[in-house]
């Protein structure tokens, strides 16, 4: 087994690798002066099952296209198969028509990894579960909430936690995270006028003394949290906490969580930790290392990957 990565998120990669107890393989990713990418994987990988290790976060062009042609550098040095692992998959808020004459782009981006050479993918948490079937080849979904759990379960009295849904459509993750705390659940109705802006319209469930705990799969804006935490806290909840796989936190956003009402917002090491996220003092972050090296594991000795969320 060989475990390549590209320069997205150095960090996940060599924790996973002490995790596999092994080495990253030797491959030299860099850019020529016109910022075109070029990739040499320095190591025999011919007969090797390889795993490449690459979120597609921010800059996401640059990350996706270091993906694509590290699988392709692999594919023709003759790999026996190529796990493409993608913690963050970029371009998955995109997985439908939104509006007449506009892209489906995470298909897109799904038939480029597999024509790219990929033959299998490994995901954390997609925003939409649907993605799955925008693979021709297998794919498996893995999903944080064991690692939020024993998490909110060490720092937290759970018999005052009520898990909370920033939308209706985060209710199935959110449930799950519920359910195996023992926890009740409530629900923020909101509504999106445009891209990026959310507003509240209405608290489902009864928050009043409890300890609110967001739980969703994506935070960019941060305005879906702040308004939310404000919303919970009036409506009588004692403290809001946030958990979040993927803390993509762009255009000020951990500016805005440090000021804003959120006890804390923990986040996932799924991408690569900025210089403003690491100085703001609410926001914390858990490693998804362990889970994604033992799914690896699992993969490269064609062992249930499922059976790890049981």
């Amino acid at each position: 087994m060989k475990l390549v990565t590209g320069n997205a998120n150095l960090p996940l990669a060599h924790d996973v690798a002490k995790y596999l107890n092994t080495k990253l393989t030797d491959c030299d990713v860099r850019r020529f002066a016109d910022k075109e990418i070029f990739v040499e994987i320095k190591e025999n990988v011919r007969g090797e099952d390889v795993f490449v290790l690459q979120s597609t976060s921010f800059p996401a062009n640059d990350n996706l296209m270091e993906l694509l042609i590290i699988i392709d550098a692999l594919r023709r040095s003759s790999a026996r198969r190529i796990t493409a692992v993608i913690p963050y998959y970029g371009y998955a808020r995109q997985d439908r028509k939104s509006a007449p004459r506009t892209p489906i782009s995470a298909k897109l981006v799904a038939n480029l990894i597999t024509e790219a050479g990929a033959n299998r993918v490994l995901n954390l948490d997609l925003h939409a579960g649907q993605i799955q079937g925008f693979f021709d080849i297998p794919t498996d979904n893995l999903y944080a909430a064991p690692v939020m759990v024993r998490d909110i379960q060490e720092n937290y009295d759970t018999d005052k936690v009520m898990i909370v849904s920033p939308d209706v459509g985060g209710v199935v993750r959110a449930r799950n995270v519920a359910s195996r705390i023992g926890a009740s659940l409530a629900i923020v109705d909101k509504r999106r006028p445009r891209a990026g802006v959310s507003e509240v319209m209405n608290i489902i469930g009864d928050v009043d003394g409890q300890s609110c705990i967001l739980i969703d799969d994506i935070v960019d804006s941060g305005g879906t949290l702040c308004n939310a935490a404000e919303a919970l806290l009036e409506a009588g909840a004692s403290e809001v906490s946030a958990y979040i796989t993927h803390g993509v936190l762009s255009n000020g956003a951990a500016e805005r969580v440090g000021k804003s009402k959120l006890k804390e917002l923990v986040i996932s090491d799924s991408i690569a930790e900025t210089e403003l996220v690491a100085v703001t003092k609410n926001i914390r972050r858990f490693t998804i290392a362990p889970l994604i090296g033992e799914a690896i594991a699992r993969t490269a000795h064609e062992r249930s990957v499922s059976s790890l969320f049981d």
